[in-house]
C-alpha cells in the first residue's frame, strides 16, 4: 500500500449529513464531537448515558440524548438517519478500571453488537469501532523493553481479559459488517489517549492524568510525596488528543482501512517514571517517589508501530509528550482548585 493525500471528512461529506457518535459524554468522543462542529458539521447527534450536567464537553448546536447504547433499541433511536456512526461508548478506564471490573468491560460487547447491526439497518454508509491496543496478545508485551506492537500481533489471540477480549471480538464483528453486509466499517486500536478534558480523578483516569492529579496534590497539601504504582518502569507510548482525532478522520475515510484495524498511539515510549519526570518538569517542583508493587499496573510494557499508517495515510500522531502534557496538566491543575473552591467539576 501506497501513501496518497489521506481524506478527511469535508471530502466525503455533505455538510448536512448526520454524524451519530456514541460516549459523546466522556473524553474522546465528546472532543470529536467539537472536531466535527469546528469544521463545520451543524447535524450532530451526540449520544451517552451520563446525564447531561455530567458530560465532559457539551458542544453548543449538537443533538444531544441520553441513551444506554447497551440497549438495542436505544441504539436503533441513536442511528436514525445516520450518514456515519462513530461508536466510542464503553465501560473502560485506566489500569485500575479494567483490572477490577472485566465483567463491565466485557459487558461493552454488546454496545457495538447492537450499534452495528443498528447502522447497518438504518442504511449507515460508514461505521468507526474505538479498538485498544489491550487486543494484543500479551506475552509480547511482557518486557519493558517491548518491541512495537503491529497489527499482526493480535494473532494468535490472548488479550488482555476482560477489556481485550471484549475488544478483540468486536472487531471481528466489525469485518463480518463489512464482509457479509457490506458496511464500511474503520477499526483503530487506541494506544493511551490523554489531554485537557479528560478523566483525571475518581478511579478510571490514566497514568498522565493519574500521575498530574497526585502532583498538584503533592504540591498543595505540602507533602511533596507520591505514590506510584507498580514498580515505575513499565513501558507505554501516549497519544494527544488532537492526534487521536484527526487520526478518527483520516482512518474513517480511508477506503484502503475499510474492515482493517490499524494502530491509532504515538510511537513515543517513555516509562512511568520518566512519565512522571515530564511531569515535574511543567509542575516546576519535584516530589519523592514511592512504589506499590501490588497495585494494579498491566503489561510490561506497549508501544504502536506505525509502519502501516504511515504506509497508508503518510501520517502519524507526532504531538511530542511533553509538549501534550504542557497542554494538559494545567487544566488539570486548574480543575483541581476549581473543585477545592467548591465550584462543580467533571472529573
Amino acid at each position: 500500500m501506497t501513501a496518497k493525500k489521506p481524506k478527511r471528512i469535508e471530502d466525503v461529506r455533505k455538510k448536512d449529513d448526520l454524524l451519530v457518535v456514541t460516549g459523546a459524554g466522556g473524553f474522546i468522543a465528546g472532543a470529536l464531537v467539537r472536531y466535527f462542529h469546528d469544521k463545520g458539521f451543524r447535524r450532530i447527534r451526540a449520544v451517552d448515558k451520563k446525564p447531561l450536567p455530567d458530560w465532559y464537553q457539551v458542544t453548543p448546536d449538537v443533538e444531544s440524548l441520553c441513551l444506554d447504547v447497551s440497549d438495542r433499541d436505544n441504539c436503533a433511536r441513536a442511528c436514525e438517519g445516520a450518514a456515519e456512526v462513530y461508536n466510542l461508548a464503553a465501560d473502560m478506564g485506566g489500569m485500575g478500571f479494567i483490572e477490577r471490573y472485566r465483567v463491565e468491560c466485557l459487558r461493552s460487547v454488546l454496545i457495538n453488537t447492537h450499534m452495528t447491526e443498528a447502522a447497518c439497518r438504518a442504511g449507515a454508509d460508514r461505521y468507526f469501532f474505538s479498538s485498544s491496543a489491550c487486543a494484543y496478545n500479551i506475552d509480547l508485551q511482557e518486557d519493558t523493553e517491548c518491541r512495537a506492537l503491529k497489527e499482526s500481533d493480535a494473532y494468535p489471540a490472548n488479550a488482555e481479559r476482560g477489556y481485550g477480549w471484549e475488544k478483540l471480538f468486536s472487531e471481528i464483528v466489525c469485518q463480518e459488517y463489512w464482509a457479509e453486509r457490506g458496511l464500511k466499517t474503520a477499526i483503530a486500536r487506541f494506544h493511551n489517549v490523554y489531554g485537557p478534558h479528560g478523566t483525571w480523578d475518581g478511579g478510571r483516569e490514566k497514568a498522565p492524568a493519574a500521575l498530574s492529579r497526585k502532583v498538584i496534590e503533592a504540591k498543595d497539601n505540602g507533602t511533596m510525596a507520591i505514590e506510584i504504582w507498580g514498580e515505575g518502569t513499565r513501558t507505554r507510548s501516549f497519544m494527544f488528543i488532537d492526534d487521536c482525532l484527526e487520526g478518527i478522520d483520516m482512518i474513517m475515510h480511508c477506503d484502503e482501512l475499510v474492515g482493517t484495524p490499524i494502530n491509532l498511539g504515538s510511537s513515543e515510549l517513555v516509562s512511568v517514571n520518566g512519565l512522571l519526570d515530564v511531569i515535574e518538569k511543567i509542575a516546576g517542583t519535584k516530589v519523592k517517589r514511592s512504589y506499590d508493587p501490588t497495585a494494579p499496573k498491566g503489561v510490561g510494557g506497549r508501544n504502536s508501530d506505525n509502519t502501516m499508517i504511515k504506509a497508508v495515510l503518510g501520517w502519524e500522531p507526532s504531538t511530542p509528550l511533553h509538549t501534550g502534557m504542557s497542554k494538559t496538566f494545567p487544566w488539570i491543575e486548574e480543575q483541581y482548585y476549581l473543585r477545592k473552591a467548591g465550584k462543580r467539576v467533571v472529573e
